[in-house]
């Protein structure tokens, strides 16, 4: 009924819409990724892509290896002995829960996997353990002679994480053992267990160090290649070797882009096995995948449960074989019975009440995740040749390459945090004015007795990974107002311009807030005299000038007269007389091309000593 509409005819349209502004700096989002995202997307930008023709469960299984959605519902079972750990299971595992996460201390002997496991149908639940490094060939090979015992080893499901490279990545020390032969041993030590998958791809690890999508992806990619040079070098099968590869991904909040990850992945994924010559049934990629650690905040700590949900229903679209939702408060204390009930419930949600799990790759054909998936491919795909060129994922983990690139890419995160280029809302967007979390922290450390709880690395060590959330330092600089014992008071003068001064009033308190300050607001002055006064009668720290940018020349130099020291004075804004302004001695003026966190760090020096 209509004439078809070129994709030329839309960009003419949008630019006779934009008046004159730049349509590439206007409209194109320049990702952290390594590529441009367009503002539209229309079927020319997927009739060429090659994934196009394939369906769920074909190869390169772009759009799932299953042919259903469904996941499992992963959540950890943790205690301080092998009967707490087994009360625990069973409460979960009767709450929803289908996949077990166990975490075994180093001193765990055969009568306390008995315990553990104890009333747990092994043939129907996944577990999947990690366990101290030291340990993990001999706990592995008395994890399948207790299976075998059961009769349970042909139909179990799981895994036991064996990841040696954890040491470099997490202190910046090798492996005290020749890896090759810890895997070997590994690998026969669980091959009578067809289910059980042993080497480890834990990228999760460099998405809570603040990884970028594309990196994160490139970066495992090569992690899984290492493993498959390592395996097949040593002459296993490529196929088996294939089959016991697990890669525990990450999720960041990045909703599309995280459902084009996973997509992309598998893809990728599936043509390096095809390379090693395995068949292309044994090119699906085993999958669990983790909500972030790096974007948890202390403060209006429940926003985590937007992020986490978000995340989530990024893995389950994508079409991940396992999830585990963290729980909200898991940065500041040990999860509750109610944090973890509302972290499973979330999936269930999801799976049995949305039924995200009935439709196999919803996001197939939309242009826009389609282009996506091919963008962070091609991305992702340059890194991992990259990698390869250079000597191997190994190679360059022991020069400190990987850690490095993926900390200059948390630093570059934290810088956008502190220049609220990346929201955090609650921390350093929007902050409860109000909330004190000072007594709600608790600190625990890691309790297996194997020093995984260690953060510092030893002499000689490489670089090695900074897991520096992105509000840790928003949070240090609003604990350091807790704990100073006072609460510095931030006046807003409003006067002038109405709209203005609404705007910039709320825009400095959300930016004071940030650090915990009392914020005081008013609804205006009729002139700069009457704000001052009432500023002194409150007792103000700091006094808010906010106006329009044409009115500051006239009410910030009899504000700053008026006032006379007796508070530091501010200007929200940055007006075109700015320069006079600081010629008389304004030395503060908040806007949005600030850094919020220094200039916050500044004000606390003054303020709190």
């Amino acid at each position: 009924m209509f004439e078809p509409v070129s994709t030329e005819d839309w960009v003419a349209k949008i630019n006779v819409d934009l008046k004159g502004a730049d349509f590439n700096k206007k409209l194109v989002w320049r990702t952290n990724e390594g590529f441009n995202v367009q503002p539209f997307y229309r079927r020319s930008d997927v009739k060429d892509l090659p994934h196009m023709g394939t369906l769920p469960g074909q190869f390169p299984y772009v759009r799932g290896t299953k042919d259903s959605n469904n996941w499992l519902i992963r959540q950890q079972a943790e205690g301080c002995d092998p009967a707490e750990i087994n009360r625990e299971a069973l409460h979960i595992l009767d709450r929803g829960v289908d996949s077990l996460g166990i975490k075994l201390g180093r001193d765990i002997t055969a009568a306390d996997l008995e315990t553990i496991f104890s009333g747990i149908d092994l043939a129907k639940t996944e577990v999947n353990i990690s366990c101290c490094m030291g340990r993990a060939v001999e706990i592995a090979r008395m994890f399948v002679a207790f299976l075998k015992e059961k009769g349970v080893a042909p139909d179990f499901k799981g895994s036991i994480d064996f990841n040696p490279f954890k040491r470099l990545l997490r202190h910046g020390v090798d492996f005290p053992r020749d890896i090759r032969e810890e895997a070997v041993a590994m690998y026969e030590a669980v091959k009578d267990v067809p289910g059980m998958a042993c080497f480890a791809v834990d990228s999760c690890m460099l998405n809570n160090a603040g990884a970028y999508i594309t990196q994160e992806l490139g970066y495992a990619l090569a992690w899984g290649a290492e493993w498959m040079t390592m395996l097949t070098e040593a002459g296993i099968d490529a196929c088996d070797a294939a089959r016991r590869i697990k890669f525990n991904m990450g999720i960041s909040s990045n909703y599309f882009m995280e459902v084009a990850k996973f997509r992309a992945a598998r893809m990728l994924w599936a043509e390096i096995v095809k390379a090693y010559g395995a068949a292309d049934e044994c090119c699906k990629m085993k999958v669990h995948a983790v909500t972030s650690q790096f974007n948890q905040t202390i403060y209006d700590a429940h926003v985590n449960l937007l992020r986490s949900m978000t995340e989530t229903m990024s893995a389950a679209l994508a079409g991940v074989d396992s999830i585990e939702t963290l729980p909200f408060d898991l940065q500041y204390k040990k999860p509750d019975e109610f944090s973890e009930r509302i972290a499973r419930n979330q999936q269930l949600l999801l799976r049995e009440e949305s039924h995200l799990d009935k439709v196999v790759d919803p996001a197939g054909g939309s242009y826009y995740i389609e282009t996506l998936t091919a963008s962070i491919a091609k991305v992702a795909w340059e890194l991992f040749n990259k990698v390869e060129d250079e000597g191997g994922f190994y190679a360059l983990l022991k020069k400190g390459e990987i850690q490095r690139s993926v900390n200059e890419s948390g630093v570059k995160r934290h810088t956008d945090v502190a220049r609220r280029k990346e929201i955090l809302l609650g921390t350093n967007q929007y902050p409860n004015f109000n909330e004190k979390a000072l007594d709600k922290i608790e600190k625990e450390g890691c309790s297996c007795h194997c020093g995984c709880g260690q953060e510092e690395p030893v002499d000689g060590a490489v670089d090695y990974l900074v897991f520096d959330r992105a509000a840790s330092q928003f949070e240090q600089l609003r604990l350091d107002t807790e704990k100073s014992g006072r609460r510095p008071k931030v006046f807003m003068l409003t006067i002038g311009n109405l709209a203005m001064r609404l705007a910039r009033a709320q825009f400095s308190s959300n930016f004071f807030g940030c650090a915990g300050y009392e914020i005081i607001d008013n609804i205006g002055f009729k002139t700069v005299g009457e704000g001052i006064d009432a500023a002194m009668e409150k007792g103000a720290d700091v006094v808010v000038l906010c106006s329009s940018d044409d009115e500051y020349a006239e009410y910030a130099p009899e504000a700053f007269k008026l006032l006379d020291g007796r508070a530091m004075f501010v200007v929200a804004g940055a007006p075109a007389c700015m320069d006079d302004l600081k010629a008389i001695g304004i030395e503060d003026f908040i806007h949005v091309r600030v850094n919020v966190l220094d200039t916050l760090i500044k004000f606390n020096a003054k303020l709190l000593n």
